[in-house]
């Protein structure tokens, strides 16, 4: 289990640089941007189906490997955004991934 989700994350953060990082220079010609990001998501899919193989051999199911896949991906890029981007975290973000957070308890309560 610790190891989808150590493969989840480094996955997720692949895929939030590839999405994400280029706001930082939007002065880069959109086609290379688009190039760039699709190198950098071939590593997030060489670790994100892998990592979802690995859950569902291990007892994930399909909706728990895509509710953790989203929380991870949440606290990624929250991370993201504040270092990277420099985006200030507002309450009301903390609010949306606690309400979040309770789909997950749902998605796993036996």
């Amino acid at each position: 289990m610790i190891r989808t989700i150590l493969l989840l994350t480094a996955s997720n953060i692949f895929m939030t640089f590839a999405w994400y990082g280029n706001l930082k220079n939007t002065s880069l010609p959109l086609w290379k941007a688009v190039l760039i990001s699709w190198g950098i998501a071939l590593f997030e899919y060489m670790l994100m189906v892998p990592a979802n193989r690995l859950g569902y051999v291990n007892g994930f199911n399909g909706f728990q490997l895509k509710i953790t896949q989203e929380i991870i991906t949440l606290v990624v890029f929250a991370v993201f955004a504040v270092l990277y981007l420099k985006e200030p975290f507002h309450w009301k973000y903390l609010v949306s991934f606690v309400l979040i957070l309770g789909a997950v308890y749902f998605a796993f309560k036996k």
